[in-house]
């Protein structure tokens, strides 16, 4: 089936619902949350996004949004990822399940672990000190919690195993369209 093809076989991917673009944040957010409120009433919704990453929780609270749409509405959900789908791009994407999931042609998926800049001030009397210490690794132990959270939920009914996506984020995993459909991250390209 041709590339063509394809697209007319998914007719409503063709003028997404809700149309984002640029750096995931709380302005996208806003934004998504505004074309939500005025998508049809009914019907499946679909989602389109082009990002080369940024905040990994607002991915998350707008997949929150997607994921009480599905549960309380009975609403379908669909994504369509938009020549990058990169970082926090890919934790959205991770809201909806794989077979609701498509990329247009030439399109590519990255997928890294959460990154933290951080420096820590050891200043004041010992007794202060560890409590500081203690909250700064509680903030990275549940941080990842939350990236693997997410992990499990982008690989879940695909063929990556979440132990396959766990070696291959450190080191920035670009997955091409074609290569993003064989894995069953994406239903299909158009």
């Amino acid at each position: 089936m041709t590339d063509s093809n394809r697209a007319s076989a998914y007719p409503l991917l063709a003028v997404p619902h809700i149309q984002l673009h640029g750096t995931v944040d709380g302005a996208m957010y806003d934004n998504f949350k505004a074309q939500l409120a005025a998508a049809p009433g009914d019907g499946p919704v679909v989602v389109s996004i082009t990002t080369l990453g940024g905040d990994p929780e607002m991915a998350r609270a707008m997949g929150d949004s997607i994921r009480l749409l599905r549960e309380y509405t009975g609403r379908e959900a669909l994504f369509l990822g938009k020549v990058a789908v990169y970082s926090a791009g890919a934790t959205f994407m991770s809201a909806f399940p794989a077979d609701k999931r498509f990329l247009t042609k030439n399109s590519r998926i990255m997928i890294h672990e959460r990154i933290m800049n951080s420096t820590i001030t050891l200043s004041g009397p010992l007794n202060t000190l560890s409590p500081l210490l203690m909250a700064k690794l509680h903030e990275i132990e549940d941080s990842i919690r939350i990236q693997e959270e997410g992990f499990a939920a982008l690989v879940e009914g695909t063929q990556v195993t979440l132990e396959e996506l766990k070696e291959r984020a450190p080191k920035n995993w670009y997955i091409e369209a074609e290569e993003a459909r064989r894995l069953g991250l994406v239903l299909d390209i158009i």
